[in-house]
């Protein structure tokens, strides 16, 4: 393998370079492909008021569905350059899912290391989703969340720094493996969601042994790395990253593509 200049970066200032430079390729793949099935399931469990609602109905209703249409609105109308609300959106949706059901826990701004070209950095992860195996210190990723800053800055790049933060994932669930007397892990596909505004992008970021010592010694691995990508089939994808999950067949297609989605989150 030819070795790299050595470079190392923080996850959160990966770039398409960086891809290119330890040869992964992300492929865009259609419900076929990405899915399993040529149809979007009917979401299960998702409640009528937020199915049928555009906005807030009048009158009473649970706080978690309150706190959606709120925040949707509020991210409807931000201003460039005001505070975001992506996180906390993403994570009261993914607690409105279900995501986070049984032993799973929610867990906003997670700071996670990983080597790269002989050198620790780090990588955050917006929100995520492990599962406790038998302590708070054995636990598994199991969704990985960025938020998707570009429809403010052009020098955004969340895929980059997504992938980054399975790295870092991969990293430290076998870093707890071998700790615990367990074998480290060959590969693991991790789930990952980036969002801009309302509008999510789904992955799956399959992390090998090979690729994440290519990294962390900085030299180019010898088998590429595929990432593959799904973007919910909206009826105005030019419009998607503006107009997110506000209108009603948008926020349909969305949340059917959660429930397809479900079955990686394990």
């Amino acid at each position: 393998m030819a070795n790299l200049t050595p470079s190392a970066k923080s996850g959160d200032t990966w770039t398409p370079y960086e891809l290119r430079a330890f040869k992964i390729k992300v492929v865009r793949e259609d419900n076929q492909a990405f899915f399993g099935a040529a149809d979007l399931p009917a979401p299960n469990g998702v409640s009528p008021i937020i199915w049928n609602n555009v906005t807030a109905p009048p009158g009473p209703i649970p706080k978690i569905f309150r706190d959606f249409f709120a925040f949707l609105e509020d991210m409807m109308w931000r201003r460039q350059g005001e505070e975001s609300l992506v996180i906390e959106f993403a994570a009261i949706l993914f607690e409105m899912l279900g995501y986070d059901a049984g032993q799973r826990i929610l867990q906003r701004r997670r700071e996670v290391l990983f080597d790269m070209c002989g050198i620790e950095v780090d990588a955050k992860v917006d929100v995520t989703v492990v599962d406790e195996w038998h302590s708070p210190s054995f636990f598994r990723y199991i969704l990985l969340f960025k938020e998707d800053k570009s429809y403010d800055s052009g020098d955004e790049y969340p895929e980059s720094q997504l992938i980054a933060t399975a790295l870092a994932a991969f990293h430290k669930i076998n870093k707890m493996r071998l700790k615990a007397g367990i074998p480290a892990l060959e590969s693991q596909t991790f789930p990952g969601i980036t969002m801009v505004g309302s509008a999510p992008t789904f992955y799956k970021i399959t992390i090998t042994s090979e690729l994440a010592l290519a990294v962390a010694g900085g030299v180019y691995p010898e088998n590429e790395t595929i990432v593959r990508k799904f973007v919910p089939p909206v009826p105005e994808p030019l419009n998607y990253a503006a107009q997110g999950m506000v209108p009603l067949e948008n926020r349909r297609i969305v949340l059917q593509c959660f429930e397809a989605f479900r079955q990686f989150v394990v």
